[in-house]
């Protein structure tokens, strides 16, 4: 068991597909860029939703999202993907 998953009960459709993609410092600079935007929105988000205020008396656009708990989890989704695409990058260093 792997996480409460049965390992003999997956099927190809039940494991995310790996890809290989290759981008120059510029192209990747940018994708961080953007993931770090959305990461800091949904961080701003789960905060707005535990408060009622804005985050540092800031304006920002509210995600679409009910609980703080679900807006935390994907600004930590997204911050996973930072971490993930950063560690590849010194790697390559």
């Amino acid at each position: 068991m792997f996480a409460g998953l049965n390992l003999t009960s997956l099927t190809s459709s039940d494991v995310a597909d790996a890809y290989h993609i290759e981008l120059d410092d510029l192209d990747l600079g940018q994708i961080l860029d953007g993931l770090d935007i959305r990461a800091e929105s949904w961080e701003r988000t789960a905060e707005y939703l535990r408060t009622g205020e804005m985050p540092a008396g800031e304006f920002f656009i509210v995600e679409e999202c009910g609980k703080p708990e679900e807006a935390n989890g994907i600004a930590a989704h997204y911050r996973s993907i930072i971490r993930k695409i950063r560690s590849q990058m010194d790697v390559q260093k």
